[in-house]
């Protein structure tokens, strides 16, 4: 196995854990209300879960929380950061 194989399964391996408590982190956070992933961003940099502003940390995890059946987009909002509109994620109801 190369090196670099290697290191990035290393790599996958330690943030492995981190994914699936950031997904409770973030069905938390929707748990007060849908918002977009940058105001989840947001209040997982608030709550210091996070050490820095990157939507990378809440987008990966939105997108499998979806495939899941976790949660939902439920519409567009304008932001203001990006200038555009992006997708509000909810938490899906059980049916």
């Amino acid at each position: 196995m190369s090196i670099t194989r290697e290191t990035r399964r290393e790599s996958h391996e330690q943030i492995k854990p981190k994914k699936s408590d950031r997904k409770a982190l973030i069905m938390e956070v929707l748990e007060q209300g849908a918002k977009t992933a940058h105001e989840i961003t947001q209040a997982l940099l608030y709550r210091r879960v996070i050490p820095y502003y990157d939507r990378n940390f809440v987008s990966p995890r939105l997108t499998e929380l979806k495939e899941m059946g976790e949660v939902e987009v439920i519409g567009k909002k304008y932001e203001g950061r990006t200038d555009r509109k992006v997708a509000v994620w909810k938490l899906k109801e059980a049916e």
